[in-house]
Parts: C-alpha cells; structure tokens; sequence
C-alpha cells in the first residue's frame, strides 16, 4: 500500500510537472533499489519516449548515470 501511495504522488507530481526533468532521479526510483524501471518511468511520457536510447548497458532500467543524459 505504501508503494501505490507513493506512485500516486509521483504521478501527480510529473502531471504537474512541465518538463520531465524538474523530477529528480530519486523520486522517480519509487522502490529505491538504485535504478529506475521502466514500470516508474512510465509516469513521464516524455522519459518513455527516450527510455530505449537512455539505457545504453541495454538492462531495461536507467542508472543515475544514463538519467543524467536525459
């Protein structure tokens, strides 16, 4: 229950958002494991729809380093 609440915030916080990048990596790593998926990407269309050329070791999630290109 904790996770959906939180999931919730974000995603009212990214469709309050202009840019995609006014949300920092940590806000997006819902789950804190270091990492975002594309499960807690999907809150940001603009993200998504970069996602496959941001995750250049190609593990299907973004590190702090690959985000930082975005």
């Amino acid at each position: 229950m904790k996770t959906l609440h939180k999931t919730c915030a974000i995603i009212a916080l990214v469709a309050s958002s202009t840019a995609f990048a006014a949300v920092d990596f940590e806000t997006l790593d819902v789950d804190g494991d270091g990492a975002i998926s594309k499960s807690e990407a999907s809150v940001s269309s603009p993200l998504m729809s970069q996602f496959k050329e941001l995750d250049t070791d190609g593990n299907g999630e973004l590190s702090k380093e690959e985000f930082a290109k975005a």
